[in-house]
């Protein structure tokens, strides 16, 4: 009989680690697994303990596909030449490559702003400015500023292209790692992302992963590909070439990410087009929205949003932070972490749909998205795969929305991503194995 091979895709995420033991020639899911991730030991101890049983007995494991979110991801700060337009377009770009944007900066900035910078930690720098052949002032100045910051982590530098050479040398001779990608704004109301997202992917496994010590093994650095949601939402946009447009909410321990998959307004690519461009395939990251490590966050955002609840949500909500690893065992723990998936859900899509506000909170909010036209709505994280009625209060959650002031999903399809298929899928895909990503989405 022959011996099954075997693909693992695997996520280190923040709370737990998720296995999926992928067949090699069919593409069919095999097995899939999870282990509370073992931050505070090595993260391959858990890593192994969810491989192990997620993989069936007997098989051949012929390559190990790692993506990660374990240890805050990848915090990203933004530094453009004006908050609404190269500073919100290397946002989104920045958002695309599965970053946590943690600063965004843009116009003068003085001294203080950069201590303000350093005091978010990012792991990278995003650097844009001017569309190419445009105005080089506010690029130049704002790499002599950050070059004599003493920051020195690395820096993707996406803006006019003109002026690359000259800041990539200024901040190399700082001691600066630069990395030097196509213009994320090359023209006004041209979004560019693809170059930034993948400069960003690579400083990440070069720089970030290794940088967070997660690991005594340079096998797990080894193994790492990108980081989770960059690796879901290549998996969500393979989805959305089959399935039409779509929305991904992703609910999980430390943040509930939103993709978005739309079919482009073909209104908004003449006049009214936004001058820093249209992201029709994004993602939004909320990083006070989690069920463990910021449940607090998530009563917070429920008040704010004047969204009523029987439960007494900050008291409760603190427990959960206290006990990241917590699975709840009572029908009553059950029905309120249902409750604050479902909070998370409906305030972290009302964010993306309502779009972003860059440069302050006077600022208008911009790149609003109509989610009426969404036929497919995917549920992903933990506790919804272990709740067998999560399609059913995401649907109540996000499709019967009609008071958060965006249009929800009309007519659409609710599931949930519950054998774990979503990140495998794009971990596969963007290692050249696009066939058998797309057979495995097909379980969805």
């Amino acid at each position: 009989m022959p011996v099954t091979a075997v693909i693992v895709c695997a996520d280190v995420g923040s709370t737990y680690t998720k296995a999926a033991a992928v067949d090699a020639d069919s593409g069919a899911l095999l097995g899939a697994a999870s282990h509370p991730t073992t931050l505070g030991t090595d993260v391959m101890d858990g890593l192994r303990a969810a491989v192990d049983a997620a993989v069936p007995k007997g098989a051949n494991v012929i390559d190990t596909l790692v993506c990660s979110s374990a240890g805050g991801g990848l915090r990203l700060a933004v530094i453009g030449n004006e908050p609404l337009v190269t500073a919100r377009a290397a946002y989104r770009a920045g958002l695309s490559a599965g970053a946590r944007v943690v600063d965004v900066r843009a116009g003068d900035l003085t001294a203080a702003d950069f201590a303000a910078l350093g005091a978010a930690r990012p792991d990278v720098v995003l650097l844009a400015g001017g569309t190419d052949g445009g105005d080089e002032t506010a690029l130049r100045a704002h790499a002599a500023d950050l070059a004599y910051s003493g920051l020195t982590v690395p820096v993707v530098l996406a803006g006019n292209a003109n002026a690359a050479p000259d800041v990539t040398a200024l901040l190399e001779a700082a001691g600066i790692p630069v990395t030097a990608v196509g213009n994320v704004l090359p023209r006004i109301g041209s979004l560019n992302p693809v170059p930034a997202r993948t400069a960003l992917r690579e400083v990440f496994l070069r720089h970030v992963i290794a940088g967070k010590h997660l690991s005594a093994s340079a096998v797990f650095t080894d193994m790492v590909k990108a980081a989770t949601p960059d690796a879901v939402l290549t998996g969500v946009e393979l989805l959305a070439e089959r399935a039409g447009d779509l929305l991904v909410v992703d609910v999980g321990g430390a943040t509930t990410d939103v993709y978005s998959v739309l079919t482009p307004d073909a209104e908004l690519q003449g006049p009214r087009a936004e001058v820093a461009g249209t992201a029709w395939r994004s993602r939004t990251v909320e990083g006070d929205l989690g069920v463990r490590h910021t449940a607090v966050g998530i009563a917070e955002a429920a008040d704010e949003e004047d969204l009523a609840t029987d439960w007494d949500l900050p008291d409760a909500a603190r427990r959960r932070g206290a006990d990241p690893a917590l699975r709840a065992e009572t029908d009553r723990e059950r029905a309120f972490d249902r409750e604050l998936s479902a909070l998370a859900a409906r305030v972290a899509v009302r964010r993306h749909a309502r779009g972003e506000r860059i440069g302050g909170p006077t600022e208008p909010l911009r790149g609003g998205k109509d989610l009426a036209a969404v036929g497919l709505v995917v549920g992903s994280g933990g506790i919804l795969r272990r709740d067998p009625g999560a399609a059913e209060w995401l649907c109540e959650a996000v499709g019967g929305d009609t008071s958060g002031g965006v249009r929800p999903p009309k007519d659409a399809r609710f599931t949930v991503d519950a054998d774990y298929r979503l990140a495998p899928a794009g971990l596969l895909a963007a290692q050249g194995r696009r066939d058998l990503a797309a057979r495995l989405l097909d379980g969805l």
